[in-house]
């Protein structure tokens, strides 16, 4: 079946969108890389350029995974995606003519030939549909028309490389064409390893060697498939011979002739009317990649959520195929609401970078089934170290979730408070991980399970409760607290007796070492308190909600006398002269604890407009770097929207301005924007957190996905 252009032309808006006119400069934002195939840690493929055709696309860790397309007019071939393997047989590229990004749609538009092609990838992450926002797939889709008005005959050429089936291109793969019974008819071919080392590799730098990579497609007529070296099936393209049959030479290593999975459409003679009007031509492919299993938390390997049916993956790419026109029209209308959202709350440009961020968060996580069904989601530490389940990697991201699905948010926490409930986590305070992705079988940063060595015990403490707070907030009950009450409860008592002036120990921002008296970090406590003081109100335990809240309160007090240097408020409490950002004050609104009077914030806002730097405004006043997530919930801090956008404009620039072609970082320089460290992070899904702080829009956005729930 092939959709028509309106059902998938759906899944992209104009207004509001990510909006790049290649060769000038954007006023809005400029991606550092461009989404393309992004829907969970191993299967996310980016374009590093402005243009799709300057350079090869990549995995989110940099390591190349090629996707080719090109498009044949009159018999002239133009490159639409991607470099050639050999320069020998190419051919020019198209002009692009722009590339939006919105949620959970990329398009790119071209011109050649005469003709028109829109080509789009759409990931149809929706928060409100668990089933489908685990699927790892996405729809790749061209839309071809006339442009000057005469007729064109007109083909489309597409391959994928088996690379992104292997962590290293030396290793051996095997592929085939499984059968899809049933309607609608699709011709599928995939790829994967020989050995299958199914969830044997621990790690930052990896990507995925095991499960098998699809590339799937509606039959009809003029459509041909073909697996083999990228150089003979891209040529036979160019020349305009038939694609070879399939090369029957394997199993053999990745870069042995690189193999790809390729797709050829004849679309004939393209009709016009003369007038410039064309009707457009529509084909698309289906990307997908069944991992088997996803994670393996306390010794049990666990599958996909999509998988817990025991659904197979061609069961998979026929459900993707019969649902398209749904999942397009119900993308569309999500992006379109979200963004008009973003732009109301925090104006166009912030509506480009949370439309730039959706999916690098979405995809920084994975979904995965308990054997009972019950849904868990995994985040992974993104070129930091690797680990997954972070505490304090969840507690940046949480704001996407607060805002869009509670449900994900309890999947995000409930691995962390069954770990720490287990027995083995014997602490007083909060864990720090859950291992190192996709092993979460339990801590490993620090002194691990064994000792307090470079622990994270008021942070994460902290990071729990606050998070505890705002799902009963949504939900408006404390069922999901219940299940944890004693681990709650210990870790108010220990941030009661160890919070307001904290030890010398790290913080989430643990790139900048230990540090004793953290005047944010004791924000961070205090804040927590009152989070507690709000769960144990709502638990009708009135006495232990009036105590804790009024030592919140006097905290909050002593805070402001101790960290008091005039015009704003200290890094350390013993360090006069220093400062630093104090984003763990958005709680005193978001969630409406009114601990501190009104007057810190803004304050510190005023401090803060006047050390910001060409590209944002640094962590503290120890060096020039700061972090992207923690800048917005600072600059939500501000009463006003000119001061919100005063402090969110350098943000902006960043965006525009970083030379590192790579996803979002969240640590980067001020002064030249340049990325300190970290891509691809799922932190990235903080800057929501500005839309909590209207409580309209998110009692909008939770609330409807209550109901739906």
């Amino acid at each position: 079946m092939f959709v028509s252009r309106i059902a998938l032309l759906a899944c992209c808006i104009w207004q509001g969108t990510v909006v790049l006119w290649a060769g000038q400069p954007a006023e809005a934002l400029r991606p550092p890389a461009v989404p393309l195939v992004v829907c969970d840690p191993y299967f996310s493929i980016w374009s590093p350029s402005d243009r799709l055709t300057d350079s090869v696309t990549m995995h989110w860790t940099g390591k190349p995974q090629a996707l080719a397309s090109m498009v044949r007019v009159d018999g002239q071939p133009w490159r639409l995606m991607g470099l050639a393997r050999s320069l020998r047989v190419d051919a020019p590229n198209a002009e692009q003519k722009r590339v939006k990004v919105s949620p959970t749609c990329t398009e790119y538009l071209f011109e050649a030939g005469g003709v028109e092609v829109s080509m789009m990838f759409l990931t149809p992450a929706l928060p409100d549909d668990l089933d489908v926002l685990s699927w790892p797939v996405t729809y790749v889709q061209w839309d071809v028309r006339s442009q000057d008005g005469k007729p064109h005959e007109v083909s489309l050429y597409f391959d994928a490389s088996a690379e992104v089936a292997v962590n290293t291109p030396d290793q051996q793969v095997t592929w085939e064409r499984p059968k899809i019974a049933g309607s609608p008819q699709l011709t599928a071919m995939r790829v994967g390893t020989v050995d299958q080392p199914v969830l044997e590799k621990d790690g930052d730098d990896l990507r995925i060697d095991w499960g098998y990579f699809y590339v799937a497609v509606p039959e009809g007529e003029g459509v041909s498939t073909a697996i083999g070296p990228e150089r003979a099936l891209s040529t036979a393209f160019i020349k305009g011979t038939p694609l070879p049959k399939d090369d029957v030479r394997k199993p053999k290593t990745v870069d042995r002739n690189w193999p790809v999975l390729a797709c050829q459409f004849d679309l004939g003679k393209l009709a016009a009317d003369g007038k410039g009007n064309s009707p457009a031509a529509s084909r698309h492919v289906i990307l997908a990649y069944d991992d088997l299993y996803s994670i393996e938390y306390l010794g049990t390997k666990l599958r996909p959520y999509w998988r817990r049916n025991r659904t197979e993956g061609t069961d998979l790419l026929r459900e993707a195929e019969t649902r398209l026109p749904e999942l397009a029209e119900r993308a569309r209308a999500f992006d379109e609401a979200l963004l008009a959202d973003c732009r109301r709350v925090g104006g166009p440009r912030y509506a480009d970078l949370c439309g730039l961020a959706y999916r690098q968060a979405i995809a920084g996580h994975k979904l995965a089934a308990f054997p009972k069904g019950e849904p868990l989601l995994f985040p992974k530490e993104c070129f930091s170290n690797g680990c997954i389940g972070t505490v304090d990697v969840i507690y940046p991201a949480a704001p996407l979730f607060m805002l869009l699905s509670n449900d994900l948010l309890k999947a995000l926490v409930r691995p962390v408070m069954d770990y720490a409930a287990s027995g083995r986590w014997h602490f007083p305070f909060a864990p720090h991980d859950l291992g190192r992705y996709p092993k979460a079988n339990g801590q490993v940063y620090g002194g691990g399970e064994k000792t307090e060595e470079r622990q994270m015990p008021v942070e994460e403490s902290g990071n729990m409760l606050i998070l505890a707070a705002a799902i009963a907030k949504i939900d408006g009950n404390i069922d999901f607290a219940k299940l944890y009450w004693p681990l709650w409860k210990r870790w108010a008592e220990y941030l009661k007796e160890k919070g307001l002036d904290p030890e010398n120990q790290l913080c989430t921002d643990d790139f900048a070492g230990h540090l004793a008296h953290n005047v944010n970090l004791s924000v961070k406590a205090i804040e927590a308190l009152g989070a507690y003081a709000l769960l144990a109100d709502m638990a009708g335990n009135k006495e232990e909600a009036a105590a804790y809240r009024r030592t919140a309160e006097s905290f909050a007090r002593q805070w402001m006398k101790m960290a008091d240097d005039g015009d704003h408020f200290r890094l350390a409490f013993d360090k006069p002269g220093t400062w630093s950002q104090k984003y763990n004050l958005v709680w005193d609104t978001v969630l409406g604890l009114k601990l501190f009077p009104a007057e810190v914030a803004r304050k510190e806002i005023a401090f803060y407009k006047t050390r910001l730097n060409r590209f944002g405004l640094p962590l503290d006043n120890r060096s020039l770097y700061t972090k992207t997530d923690w800048e917005v919930w600072t600059a939500a801090l501000a009463d006003s929207r000119e001061d919100f956008e005063w402090l969110m404009g350098p943000v902006y620039a960043f965006v525009n301005h970083t030379p590192q072609r790579v996803p979002l970082t969240d640590w980067y320089w001020t002064h030249d924007a340049a990325r300190k460290g970290f891509q691809a992070r799922p932190v990235i899904g903080g800057v929501f957190i500005k839309l909590l702080s209207d409580p309209a829009v998110w009692s909008k956005w939770s609330q409807g996905a209550r109901k739906r729930g």
